[in-house]
């Protein structure tokens, strides 16, 4: 399934990620981990996306970037079928450094949801069912002015989240 969301603010990616997870979790999932793979511009929304993305696992914990430490981890607990939330961010790694991160071993783990920004340099490497979500601007033209920086929508396309 195909879907595109307009988000005219951070607000409301932050909401579709809520939203995204609590449907997430409504899905039976057969085996390894859930994979959800964001890709996208710098500061198109996929940081904010897992902000919300967590709270809607009910993860109280502060979400930041894992850009410089690279991985995060954090425990689900108002799930019966999963148990940890791994936020990945692969901006600043090179494809052939991924093996020491661990994510073969973390896709096998039917217990977690693995959520990659960057997830396009590792493509190659996930799953199947990976749940695909590109985030890019689009700015809101007039013909009497150029757009502002907080004139612009992010388009939001989710890709392979099947009910």
């Amino acid at each position: 399934m195909k879907e595109e969301v307009l988000s005219a603010s951070a607000a409301e990616t932050y909401q579709l990620g809520r939203k995204t997870a609590k449907r997430l979790l409504s899905l039976k999932h057969k085996q390894g981990a859930v994979t959800v793979g964001l890709t996208g511009q710098l500061g198109s929304g996929k940081t904010v996306f897992v902000q919300g993305f967590a709270r809607g696992l009910e993860i109280k914990d502060q979400i930041v970037s894992p850009t410089f430490i690279l991985m995060r981890n954090y425990t689900i607990s108002k799930s019966d079928q999963f148990k940890y939330l791994y936020h990945v961010d692969l901006y600043r790694i090179k494809a052939n450094d991924i093996n020491s991160l661990g994510i073969k071993n973390l896709l096998t783990d039917k217990s977690a949801i693995l959520i990659i920004e960057w997830a396009d340099k590792i493509r190659d490497n996930l799953p199947p069912d990976t749940i695909w979500i590109s985030f890019s601007h689009r700015s809101i033209q007039s013909k009497r002015h150029r757009p502002k920086a907080d004139e612009f929508l992010r388009r939001i396309k989710l890709d392979n989240l099947n009910e």
